[in-house]
């Protein structure tokens, strides 16, 4: 199938959450599948100061394009995704992208990511490039499904093109002053723009994404229901329910070539299922650099997260504190965020010097060394779309603590005495984690139960190449509908 991807972040040349590396892996896995696939993305100034090769693309230089009063020139510069063949198509407009991080509160928000989805379209007419599938990826791309039933109807290359959007995270849906609509395009797409919203003053970019674009996806199955909720859809939920054919939850995969304790570069030793010594020592090392001289039989729990709300600090805040006076046991923490939950850590680590230690920041060495030196890796989010890191804890033997909510309730199994690879809770409180953190650390002492949980985490599949044929079997749905 001929496939046009575009996504806002691509693993390694942007990332700051999940949707970078699913816009890598995803793609990827389709390509080796083989299938043609074109993938698109901002050229922000910070991939260019990664030394990334970059070519240009013949062709697709200088390009003039208006939006609304307010005229741009882009070029499209070529690379090649790592450890495949996959081109990735890097769409260079300094006056847009060059800014210091990949998302700002600039008045020209909305055309940032306005020019991303009308130069990919502009680029696919210049390669004469015809896309079976348009998939598109949040709010950065919501516009996508409108654009090519309007401004570009016209070109036959897109005739037989259908529309998939992808929710990575409904809680974001680029809300803009109804004042911008004038900067989307041309010819008649603003007036099929939901007119409500506009008399509200208002264009939300994914709730139009998800009136025109012919399927919708997210990325695991309890959280396509949860956003259909009034508790989950952040408003949208009438809008999915308006759906005739709902919406689509596809596990998100694991990326087993950088995430994989057998081979993972990054780790002081590398282990598998067979031989679990290397995961001793990563601990072992672990604890050293974390500066914790605590004997290597202290369990150890890990948390690699992004400091908001949604990740569930809140309920950390109120019972982390109790459980370390109670239990015997070290924490290691590596996040950035929220400047009170970032308070929070560091006064935690003031408390307890001796067990509890946290990086304020982001680094991938640091994250693998967590997953695989910790004994345990807590999560207890308010809501979770897919989440990733339980799924690397599973392949790494670091049994998973999590709420039971969206990716995390599809992912981990609790333990029941012979089944069962995490630790899983319902309820969004204190008493809740406590009840779940003290369950891990006594079986963390039952020598049988232990290693079983370990050998039947480490046994899960999660690779995208298997998760990637259902994506594929939603696009053939599509093409016959």
């Amino acid at each position: 199938m001929k496939i046009a991807f575009v996504a806002s972040e691509i693993t390694p040349f942007a990332k700051s959450g999940g949707l970078a590396d699913v816009a890598a892996a995803l793609p990827r896995a389709l390509y080796e599948l083989g299938h043609d696939v074109r993938v698109f993305m901002p050229l922000y100034a910070s991939v260019r100061d990664k030394g990334f090769a970059l070519q240009k693309v013949s062709g697709i230089q200088d390009v003039p394009l208006l939006l609304g009063e307010h005229p741009y020139q882009f070029s499209v510069y070529s690379s090649i995704l790592p450890d495949s063949d996959l081109p990735v198509y890097l769409i260079d407009c300094p006056a847009l992208f060059a800014r210091s991080t990949l998302y700002t509160t600039d008045s020209d928000e909305h055309r940032r990511f306005i020019l991303l989805q009308r130069a990919a379209l502009e680029s696919l007419q210049r390669m004469q490039f015809a896309p079976e599938i348009l998939h598109c990826n949040d709010w950065h791309t919501g516009l996508l499904p409108l654009m090519i039933k309007t401004s570009y109807r016209w070109d036959r290359l897109f005739q037989q093109t259908k529309s998939l959007l992808s929710i990575h995270n409904i809680g974001y849906q680029g809300i803009f002053s109804a004042i911008t609509r004038g900067d989307i395009g041309i010819g008649d797409i603003v007036s099929h723009v939901r007119s409500e919203d506009l008399v509200a003053g208002q264009i939300n970019w994914l709730k139009e994404g998800l009136f025109h674009a012919d399927a919708v996806s997210t990325v695991s199955p309890t959280y396509a229901r949860e956003i259909c909720t009034p508790q989950g859809g952040y408003g949208l939920e009438n809008v999915l329910l308006g759906r005739s054919d709902g919406v689509t939850g596809i596990l998100n995969g694991v990326d087993y070539e950088s995430w994989n304790p057998a081979t993972d570069k990054t780790l002081p030793a590398r282990y598998d299922a067979a031989n679990l010594q290397g995961k001793q020592q990563c601990k072992l090392v672990l604890l050293q650099q974390a500066q914790l001289s605590l004997p290597g039989e202290t369990p150890v729990i890990g948390i690699v997260s992004r400091l908001a709300m949604q990740k569930g600090i809140d309920i950390l805040i109120d019972s982390l504190p109790e459980l370390l006076t109670t239990r015997d046991f070290a924490l290691c923490v590596l996040g950035n965020g929220e400047q009170p939950y970032v308070d929070f850590f560091n006064t935690l680590m003031q408390d307890f010097p001796d067990r509890v230690y946290f990086r304020n920041g982001y680094d991938e060495a640091l994250a693998h060394l967590i997953e695989a030196g910790s004994d345990m890796f807590l999560m207890p989010s308010l809501y979770e779309p897919c989440g990733l890191n339980q799924l690397y804890s599973l392949k790494y033997g670091t049994i998973p603590i999590v709420r039971k909510t969206g990716g995390l309730a599809d992912s981990v199994q609790m333990w029941d005495g012979n089944a069962g690879d995490g630790i899983v809770f319902n309820d969004y409180d204190a008493p809740a984690v406590i009840w779940a953190v003290n369950t891990a650390l006594d079986l963390f002492k039952d020598k049988s139960a232990w290693p079983q949980m370990i050998r039947n985490a480490m046994s899960r599949n999660f690779s995208w190449p298997h998760q990637a044929q259902e994506y594929v079997q939603l696009y053939e749905r599509m093409m016959r509908s």
